[in-house]
């Protein structure tokens, strides 16, 4: 997929103001700080499209940004640590939830899961989450440049062990790095693929 044209659209408190759902749609979220506002402008091919913060927590709302005026990349707020209240939290794990059960268009969920650890029970914890819900997605290991390859295929090989113990089947899975734009080709291919089929089913 060749991204022609990237534009901020509008940022929503809720999952009810959203864009007009016309067009198919992948969100991308993660545990702050792994890297998602990185990821998503070496997507759109602008550096400047998502606001990137060593300060975690800095999404606050749902972001939509067009994409070749044809489909929609929506950043969510990160989940687990961020220095904000436990009811400020409570209010965005509200929000994301409403907004991933109710979004009609939305294709599938990009969850980013960084490469340079161990399995993180609270990255488990959302994917199983997302199971209950049945929304789909998608995995995201984020950081490979940071780690050694071995080190990054060990640890993606244990998180999709850990997955095995409860999941049937396991989700696409790609392994990305924003220094050498590597993962970004298979993740814009998938989605191309993603927005055939939406487009064949509509």
């Amino acid at each position: 997929m060749v991204i022609k044209s990237a534009e901020y659209l509008i940022s929503s408190p809720s999952w009810d103001k959203c864009p007009k759902p016309a067009w198919p749609e992948y969100a991308f979220i993660g545990r702050s700080n792994v890297g998602k506002s990185s990821l998503i402008n070496i997507l759109a091919n602008n550096e400047k499209l998502a606001k990137t913060s060593g300060t975690p927590g800095k999404t606050q709302m749902i972001n939509h940004f067009v994409i070749n005026e044809s489909w929609y990349l929506v950043d969510l707020p990160g989940y687990g640590f961020a220095k904000r209240s436990m009811s400020q939290r409570r209010q965005w794990e509200q929000m994301i939830e409403q907004y991933l059960r109710n979004r009609p268009n939305l294709v599938t969920i990009f969850v980013l899961i960084d490469s340079r650890h161990e399995p993180q029970k609270i990255d488990i914890d959302f994917i199983n989450q997302l199971g209950e819900w049945n929304v789909p997605f998608s995995l995201v290991f984020t950081k490979a440049d940071k780690s050694t390859q071995a080190e990054v295929s060990r640890n993606v090989k244990m998180f999709l062990n850990k997955m095995r113990e409860t999941w049937e089947f396991l989700p696409p899975h790609f392994i990305t790095s924003t220094v050498k734009k590597s993962g970004r080709d298979a993740i814009l291919g998938y989605i191309e693929e993603l927005n055939a089929q939406f487009r064949a089913i509509a």
